[in-house]
């Protein structure tokens, strides 16, 4: 997981890299940079209408083109940057129309009544009547009114004349759905168009003037003092400085979408004589976007990516004052980016590539989802009320630096040209499965081809099945050598909540013969003394020996502490027998007895050891797993399972 975070941020550094690499090209070759300021006295008349249509200004009653121009330069500052993205706009929205036609009552209710931070445009066709918009004039509507996140939509009386009844719809309007309160959540009231001209400019005034009705509108400079130093609950606050007779409709449209989030100020300076009050707060030209947070104030426009357009603030509100959802569908994007690295760092079969692929997504963003759910819990305690605003703070700090707005500028940029996104993504997988070819040189994957992958796939599957436990301890089975061997399996169903184990693991145990060998005379003192050093409570350092038969010999002296006659023997500490452990397997407990027949071990004689350390006489302990019984007469360890013992091996 670690090693495809980085390769994550690995890739955003190579886009971040290839964006600054793309402006220097464009700077060589047009000598200029996004953030060049357009004069609009050097555009035609039909750029400036562009540009006027993607802020969301009317312009219908301006015949001249010195006062489209003047309109242009009221609204804001342009830069190339934003009139290559107007352009680009409507070269993309001809021809697209994404209205939504609604079948009933509660489809309209569940998205245009239900919808608290949304505005909806809908056309009523009554029954039997002609839409009050044809169909070429509703598409430009469409068209105009989709750049500022306004949806719209068809409501057909005759599929439910009922509700149109109840509504009072009896002739074919327009429907406008807004927020009525502030709060987030709020109540929406529903507006008809009771105009008599049906021209899109006429109808997309009106619905820009109630849009409007909804900022805080300040046209003297002492309730802009009162205003500015006034404490209140909401502590961001986005305030537009302009000689216009109302705001942008994109600067009306965000405010809907913050609503709760972030209040949204126009301030009307066309009357003022004395300025003295906005130099006090610091506004020095005209037309100025000026974003209060408690930390201070932000002009809005003087770094790289910050246009006068919707989606240029949408971005930059969005990084100062996220929510909680926001924040959800980055870390899932991001979740899903390191996800899809496997399907280039996998190396085999093109099949395992995508099996393993699935199974990372599935992974992934099942953990993203069971790992938001406390968080969710957390953030509604009221006990974390100063970290979240002390986590605000921290990133309304972080986002107004310069580094910030480059990478808002490359999230927009890619955003817009997904092929872009795409294809150096690919890329850069491409870079990383190459790498790791070379990497993995030596491990050649023996199951490069897909058929020869999905058998092997199958055989574990079907071992998993028959045999839950050996596939986990990588035990090879033969069970496939004999069909009947799932036959009697289905035939006792008892056996499948008791899972058998092959004893194919028996022949690997080690096996070793038991010696005596004579020693010279110790005296009692030097025999207690060898009795503690043989003693060992913890037993062997590990379990985990390779298959090899050993071979032991034990010094038995026939005269002191060794001649005298047996007793019982403990397994922590040896018997009373000189013997040399030296020689025994690494891991194996100290004794000279077989629990399993009681009796001492003799001259010569086959014992086997279980990786729990306890060792026995071979055909004792042969009899005892035969019989199904997989486990330690001793301690009940399993004897399949590998154990990891604390101390080490001499």
């Amino acid at each position: 997981m670690w090693w495809k975070l980085f390769f994550l941020l690995l890739y955003f550094s190579m886009l971040f890299i290839l964006a600054r690499f793309c402006e220097a090209i464009v700077w060589y070759e047009t000598g200029i940079f996004a953030t060049q300021l357009v004069d609009p006295v050097t555009l035609s008349f039909k750029k400036l209408k562009t540009i006027l249509e993607c802020r969301g200004l009317g312009y219908s009653g301006l015949a001249e083109k010195r006062d489209v121009r003047e309109l242009v330069e009221n609204s804001g500052e342009l830069m190339q940057g934003e009139l290559y993205s107007a352009l680009k706009n409507e070269k993309e929205q001809v021809g697209s129309d994404s209205s939504t036609t609604f079948s009933g009552e509660m489809h309209f209710y569940e998205l245009v009544e239900d919808t608290k931070d949304g505005i909806w445009l809908v056309q009523v066709i009554a029954q039997d009547r002609n839409p009050l918009l044809s169909t070429a004039n509703w598409g430009k509507m469409v068209q105009k009114v989709s750049q500022f996140g306004i949806r719209t939509g068809i409501f057909n009386c005759s599929s439910d004349s009922r509700y149109c009844h109840k509504r009072g719809w009896m002739k074919s309007t327009l429907i406008m759905s807004v927020p009525q309160t502030n709060a987030s959540k709020g109540k929406v009231m529903l507006k008809e168009y009771n105009g008599r001209r049906i021209e899109t400019e006429h109808i997309f005034k009106w619905m820009t003037a109630h849009v409007a009705s909804r900022i805080k509108t300040i046209r003297f400079s002492e309730q802009l003092m009162d205003d500015w130093y006034q404490m209140e609950k909401q502590p961001v606050k986005m305030f537009l400085f302009a000689r216009l007779l109302q705001p942008p409709a994109f600067f009306s449209a965000l405010s809907i979408k913050f609503t709760g989030r972030i209040e949204f100020i126009f301030v009307d300076v066309r009357n003022w004589d004395n300025t003295s009050c906005l130099e006090e707060i610091g506004v020095q030209q005209m037309p100025s976007y000026i974003l209060k947070t408690p930390e201070g104030i932000y002009r809005y426009g003087n770094s790289t990516g910050e246009f006068i357009s919707l989606h240029a603030m949408d971005a930059f509100l969005r990084s100062v004052q996220p929510e909680v959802n926001d924040l959800f569908i980055l870390s899932l994007v991001m979740v899903n980016l390191m996800a899809w690295m496997d399907l280039f760092i996998t190396q085999g079969a093109t099949i395992k590539r995508f099996v393993v692929l699935i199974s990372t997504l599935g992974t992934y963003n099942s953990l993203l989802i069971i790992s938001w759910l406390p968080i969710l819990g957390f953030l509604q305690l009221p006990y974390l009320d100063n970290f979240y605003e002390y986590s605000l703070k921290l990133l309304r700090y972080t986002d107004t630096t310069t580094i910030a707005s480059w990478v808002r500028a490359d999230w927009t940029f890619y955003s817009s040209h997904p092929a872009l996104f795409l294809s150096t993504y690919l890329a850069h997988g491409l870079l990383i499965d190459y790498f790791e070819k070379k990497r993995r040189c030596s491990n050649e994957d023996q199951n490069a081809n897909n058929l020869e992958w999905l058998s092997s796939l199958w055989d574990w599957y079907t071992s998993y099945l028959v045999h839950p436990i050996a596939s986990f301890q990588n035990f090879e089975s033969d069970w496939d050598d004999d069909p009947n061997f799932l036959l009697q399996r289905l035939a006792f169903p008892d056996l499948w909540l008791r899972p058998l184990v092959p004893i194919d693991y028996i022949k690997n145990l080690p096996t070793w013969k038991f010696r005596l060998a004579q020693s010279e005379r110790l005296n009692p003192v030097e025999c207690d003394n060898l009795q503690k050093t043989m003693t060992n409570p913890n037993g062997g350092s590990s379990g985990d020996q390779e298959v090899h038969h050993y071979s032991s010999e034990v010094l038995h002296n026939n005269d002191g502490c060794s001649a005298a006659t047996k007793s019982k023997e403990s397994w922590s500490g040896g018997g009373e027998q000189d013997t040399d452990w030296s020689h025994w397997p690494c891991g194996m407990l100290h004794c000279t007895e077989c629990v399993v027949c009681l009796e001492n071990f003799e001259t010569d004689c086959l014992v086997m050891g279980l990786p729990c350390g306890h060792v026995f006489h071979q055909q004792c302990i042969m009899v005892w797993l035969a019989g199904g019984r997989h486990c330690c007469p001793v301690c009940r360890w399993p004897s399949y399972k590998k154990k990891t013992h604390k101390t080490t091996c001499n």
